[in-house]
Parts: structure tokens; C-alpha cells; sequence
């Protein structure tokens, strides 16, 4: 009786094994995509590339498929959604086996950096041509920002990145996808990278209120709240010591130690330089959507906008690398900015001002696919 009772129990699980995996192959082929017959226009600037946009359309489509996870689980997308200014919406992502990430994660949007135009992704970016990748920094090149996520054990667990063109062939989507973009069907790691990039390096956002008053210099764009916000983060408080707001990025190509903790947890800028004075340190974040990327710093500890100015007001602590900004110049110890609720206000009326809604809604940078 007790070898009977075996027996079925094996030969359910093998049922029950072939049924997710019939189901899973059933959900495979519902997948279809929905793409204009002419390819929205990425880039106004092709760099002699005239299959720019093509290369981008396939990028998106990348972008948003799953099946760039080694179990079909998650998308770069699942990281960094639309919705929320291509960041995520909580303080760790969860991996491809339910496992969470060791940073959050960050806004992939504007990675052109302060030269305010589109960079073509086969170009390394450099400290004064674009922006550092990462919270640590440790990638300059935006090809790399697609292979490492791809490759990483926790987020999407491909072991080797040159196993996934095979995978990619089986699907008949990609087929005159990258006919399109490359004139032949070949899938390659290169084509993968570059194309993505494409997408990624198309991703500016330039439509928020802070945009159109920089861009026209007309104050009545901003409410009087708003401008309030302005005139304290440019003066009284100094914001833009490291958040540059006439930069195309709104950010420097640095680290700052901001006095998160008065002793590291995480060495951030100093795991990948090793020197002692990077410790603590993290990349300086675009405020582009700033008010859609919440939670906020390298390890989401703060949930609202007014939690960051809280801890700018009265949080700073005394870190070993604090930058010299926030530190008070008598005593070298960590500014007490006491933030008063009046100006707390009208700081973060203006850095809601940063919100692009076209951006977080333009169908260019959508999910491009549909289940039948």
C-alpha cells in the first residue's frame, strides 16, 4: 500500500511538472506586440546611424521582455517602471528567485549626462561626457548597464550573457526585429547591448515645470510656493552644491557622503576605488521625477520627499567622509539646518515641480506588448 501511495504521489508530481510547464509555454505564445508601422522617433540625432530608431524600437522591446531572466520571471522593466521615472517603487527589487537586491533601484532616466544631448551608447562615457552608472559607479558605458542586471545572480541570473542570443532566436517576434534594425536576423550579445542603449540613451526627460522655467527663464511657470523652493534650494540651503539645476541632469558626475550614518554599513564609492576616503560615498541622483522615484537613497530609507529635507534639516550625522558642505565650518561637525516646516513646504512644492508627465506616460518608452 505504502509503494502504491508513492507511485501515484511520482506520478502526480510528474503531472503537475508537466502542467506549469505546458502553461508556461501557452503563456509564451499569447505574448504579441503592439508596435507603430513607423518607428517613433528616439533620437533627433542619428550620429550617421540611420537605423537609430529601429534599433531603439527593438531596445524597447528588450526592455520589456522577460525572457531576459533565466526563469522568464522578470524584465529590466520590473526594476524600473514607467509609472515611477524608470526607478522602482520600494526600497529593494526583487530578484529572479524572489531574493531582494542590495541596492534600490535607480532612475535610468537622462544617463545622457550634462551635455544635454544623446549619447551613442558604443561611446565610454567620461567623467565630463556623461554620468557614472550605478550608486558606486563601478560601470561608465551603457552597454555595460545592460549586461551587468542580466548577469547579476540575484536580479535576473544568467550566468553567461552569450548564452542568450539562442534563447532570444526561438522567439519569431525578434526575427524581423532585428532584420529591421541590422539588416539580417542575427542575434548578438553586441546588438543586444547596443540597441538597449539606444532605448535607454533616448530616455530625456525635459517637459517638467523646473524644464520649461529653466528653458524660458519665465518665473510664472512655477507656482509662488514653487519658486519659493527655487530661490531656498539655490541660496539659503545650497542644494545645488551637488544638484545642479542648470545641468541637463540636475546632478554632478560625483560622490557625496551626505551623513546618512555615522558609521558605514555600506562603503558604496569605496568597494570599487578602495580608497579609504570614498567610503560611504554614493552617486549624486538625478531630481528629474524626483517626486515619482520614492523610496529615496542607495538603500530606500526615506519615503517621502519630506523625510530627505527632514534628514538635511536635523538627520545629517558626523561620517568620516562627510562632504564639507554639510559640515558646520567651526566645528567641523555635521550641520543642524532645523528646516523650518514653512521652507520643508516649499522645498518639496519645487521638487515636485520636476515630475515630467509626458515622460512617464509617452507610449514610445511603454510596454510594447499585449497578451492575445
Amino acid at each position: 500500500m505504502k509503494k502504491t501511495y508513492v507511485l501515484l504521489s511520482i506520478v502526480a508530481l510528474i503531472i503537475i511538472g508537466y502542467s506549469c510547464k505546458k502553461s508556461k509555454s501557452q503563456s509564451v505564445s499569447q505574448l504579441e506586440l503592439d508596435l507603430p508601422a513607423t518607428p517613433y522617433a528616439y533620437s533627433s540625432v542619428s550620429f550617421g546611424d540611420s537605423m537609430v530608431n529601429k534599433k531603439a524600437t527593438l531596445g524597447r522591446v528588450l526592455f520589456y521582455d522577460s525572457h531576459l531572466s533565466i526563469n522568464n520571471a522578470l524584465s529590466c522593466a520590473s526594476c524600473h517602471k514607467q509609472a515611477y521615472g524608470f526607478a522602482d517603487n520600494v526600497a529593494f527589487s526583487v530578484g529572479y528567485e524572489g531574493k531582494l537586491t542590495y541596492r534600490n533601484s535607480k532612475n535610468i532616466a537622462n544617463l545622457e549626462g550634462d551635455n544635454g544631448g544623446f549619447i551613442p551608447p558604443v561611446v565610454t562615457l567620461s567623467s565630463n561626457q556623461g554620468l557614472p552608472l550605478f550608486w558606486d559607479g563601478r560601470e561608465t558605458a551603457l552597454t555595460n548597464l545592460i549586461s551587468r542586471p542580466i548577469t547579476n545572480h540575484v536580479e535576473m541570473g544568467y550566468p553567461d550573457f552569450a548564452t542568450l542570443p539562442q534563447k532570444l532566436s526561438e522567439f519569431t517576434y525578434y526575427n524581423k526585429l532585428f532584420t529591421d534594425a541590422y539588416g539580417d536576423a542575427t542575434i548578438t550579445t553586441d546588438r543586444i547591448s547596443e540597441c538597449m542603449s539606444d532605448f535607454l540613451a533616448s530616455m530625456n526627460s525635459n517637459g517638467s515645470k523646473v524644464d520649461q522655467f529653466i528653458n524660458s527663464g519665465n518665473q510664472g511657470v512655477l507656482s509662488p510656493m514653487e519658486y519659493s523652493g527655487y530661490l531656498l534650494f539655490t541660496s539659503k540651503y545650497n542644494c545645488d552644491n551637488c544638484h545642479h539645476i542648470f545641468s541637463s541632469s540636475y546632478t554632478e558626475a560625483d560622490f557625496k557622503d551626505i551623513g546618512l550614518d555615522a558609521n558605514y554599513t555600506d562603503m558604496g564609492r569605496g568597494t570599487i576605488s578602495h580608497q579609504p576616503t570614498d567610503n560611504g560615498k554614493f552617486k549624486v541622483p538625478s531630481l528629474h521625477n524626483v517626486a515619482l522615484t520614492a523610496p529615496y537613497m542607495h538603500d530606500g530609507r526615506y519615503k517621502t520627499l519630506s523625510d530627505v529635507v527632514d534628514h538635511y534639516s536635523h538627520g545629517i550625522q558626523s561620517s568620516a567622509n562627510l562632504d564639507l558642505v554639510l559640515q558646520d565650518p567651526s566645528t567641523g561637525k555635521a550641520k543642524q539646518m532645523n528646516i523650518s516646516d514653512a521652507d520643508k513646504q516649499a522645498l518639496v512644492a519645487f521638487l515636485n515641480a520636476f515630475t515630467d508627465y509626458n515622460m512617464v506616460t509617452d507610449p514610445k518608452f511603454s510596454n510594447p506588448f499585449k497578451i492575445k
